[in-house]
């Protein structure tokens, strides 16, 4: 008789990364893949694209570039953290912290990053709620 399974670990958490250049959704690919317990779920290059795919798989994390052709990153987060409040969103870009547009802060946004300075340990801090908001 074989004895039942018996679960241990922990779904993944599930990420979307949102960039509308593929050598940065790579660089992203790499970052989540190194970062235990998270998973890769889907990729998108639009803000329009973006929120139809967080709608059919609900990530629990959307990793979102803040310049995207259509609607932009901040719109985005904007509708998507409103459709699903407990999707966490990390803003990412190449601005600096004080060339952020206006609307960077109050868009539902967990946290802005700068593309540089994303690791397995800034994602953790982010999700967890501990990473500073950084607007």
């Amino acid at each position: 008789m074989i004895p039942p399974r018996l679960e241990t670990e922990a779904p993944a958490i599930s990420v979307v990364v949102v960039d509308d250049q593929e050598p940065f959704r790579a660089a992203a690919r790499f970052v989540v893949r190194a970062t235990a317990g998270y998973q890769v779920v889907g990729e998108a290059a639009t803000g329009e694209d973006a929120l139809a795919l967080a709608d059919r798989l609900r990530p629990s994390l959307i990793l979102m570039d803040i310049n995207l052709p259509g609607i932009s990153g901040i719109e985005a987060t904007r509708r998507l953290t409103h459709a699903q409040p407990d999707a966490v969103v990390l803003l990412l870009s190449t601005y600096s912290a004080d060339d952020l547009p206006d609307d960077a802060g109050t868009c539902g946004a967990r946290a802005y990053v700068h593309k540089t300075e994303l690791t397995p340990d800034v994602l953790v801090a982010v999700f967890d709620g501990t990473q500073p908001p950084g607007f």
